[in-house]
């Protein structure tokens, strides 16, 4: 069931996510508006595009939940692997997106406060110093 829903979440991502999804809902509402005084403009007319809206709304929000959530486990997965595998990384930074946000709080502070954020100076051949430089050009 989980393989299931994760094909088709990702079919329906890759749908919604093109212009061509995006021209079909600008024509759907479209000739909803024009076929108003067809209908009256009546409460029935006004239901169809309400209820229409809000289920898609109510669907998509599970289908990118569902892509963030496979995204960011992805992405954690690769900076794992990346951490396990240069020498100078330390191991222990390995799994932190699963501590408290207090916590990983705490870490980046000091991670900053290691790169020369608080007036520590970074020598050239420190490896923040090629991060510090990176983020002074921005």
């Amino acid at each position: 069931m989980d393989r299931l829903f994760t094909i088709v979440a990702g079919r329906i991502s890759a749908f919604v996510g093109q212009p061509v999804a995006f021209v079909l809902a600008f024509a759907a509402i479209l000739i909803w508006g024009v076929t108003g005084p067809l209908f009256g403009y009546s409460d029935t007319w006004q239901l169809v595009v309400n209820t229409s809206t809000t289920i898609v709304t109510f669907l998509m929000v599970f289908l990118i939940q569902n892509s963030q959530n496979r995204d960011a486990a992805a992405m954690q997965a690769k900076l794992d692997e990346l951490i396990r595998a240069v020498a100078e990384a330390r191991n222990e930074f390995i799994g932190i997106e699963h501590r408290s946000d207090t916590e990983i709080e705490k870490i980046r502070h000091a991670i900053e406060e290691e790169c020369g954020e608080d007036g520590v100076p970074i020598t050239a051949d420190h490896p923040a110093a090629t991060v510090t430089r990176l983020r002074d050009r921005y």
